[in-house]
């Protein structure tokens, strides 16, 4: 087994655009540290396995990412089995569907404590360990087209991808200084769950208000198709490089041309 270029932690790695992640900067010759919650178990234990199978260690770290002793926990044993934090890769999220007259205060909270609040706290205590290590390090955050360009119907997922450009314009500012950069993508459709649930949920609520789903026009990219998980991790296998140290406090667009910010 080479020397690895770093340890990677990864939450919401179970499917979708963190598992991409995951298999990419493995190939990439890093170690990984993979999250979900508990009930993730099953899919994070295959995904170690394939890990394994590229030649890189890996652990499983189960937590939720909103609970701040879980993070600490989290981190606490990444550095005691793989040796440090180099990345951190704060990829979990939920999605909301709801408009401004409809959404509910506890969708609000539940959303934000995932997606702002679990963001929040990885960023913190991947930086305090990269500080106390003092070799830099590259912390990235998963925003989303939402993000830049609010949209009706998903009022807070919308508003908590904004919060995170927020916190990632911030950590950058305060974190250059140890030669730690801070990051985020901000997808647009990509073929994961998450796009299917969200997709779910909207047409569900058409048929409740008595619409026909079917009379939605789909967005249109400007390359006529929706990405994959893989066209994500892409990015961030540059932005967590070397190579890339000159970029911090940015969210990358990946969407296809959907807007052009």
């Amino acid at each position: 087994m080479s020397q690895p270029k770093g340890t990677v932690i990864i939450t919401g790695a179970s499917q979708g655009i963190g598992r991409a992640i995951a298999l990419r900067l493995a190939d990439d010759g890093f170690d990984i540290a993979l999250n979900d919650i508990a009930t993730k178990s099953m899919e994070l234990d295959a995904l170690s396995n394939d890990i394994n199978g590229k030649g890189r260690r890996t652990i499983v770290v189960p937590a939720d990412v909103s609970v701040e002793d879980e993070v600490r926990g989290m981190i606490a044993t990444t550095v005691r089995v793989l040796g440090g934090v180099d990345v951190m890769i704060a990829n979990a999220g939920i999605i909301t569907f709801g408009n401004v007259l409809d959404a509910d205060a506890q969708s609000f909270d539940d959303t934000f404590s995932v997606n702002v609040r679990g963001t929040f706290l990885c960023y913190k205590y991947a930086a305090r360990q990269m500080i106390e290590q003092g070799r830099g390090g590259r912390i990235i955050g998963a925003s989303s087209v939402l993000g830049k360009k609010g949209s009706k119907d998903y009022i807070v997922y919308s508003s908590s991808k904004f919060a995170v450009r927020g916190l990632t314009q911030a950590a950058a500012m305060e974190l250059g200084r140890h030669g730690i950069t801070v990051n985020c993508y901000a997808p647009g459709p990509i073929q994961t769950e998450m796009l299917r649930t969200m997709r779910e949920q909207r047409d569900q609520w058409m048929i409740e208000q008595g619409h026909d789903p079917s009379s939605i026009q789909r967005v249109q990219t400007a390359v006529g198709y929706e990405g994959t998980p893989d066209d994500i991790a892409s990015i961030v296998s540059y932005l967590v490089s070397k190579e890339a140290h000159f970029i911090t406090g940015q969210s990358v667009s990946a969407d296809g041309g959907l807007f052009f910010t």
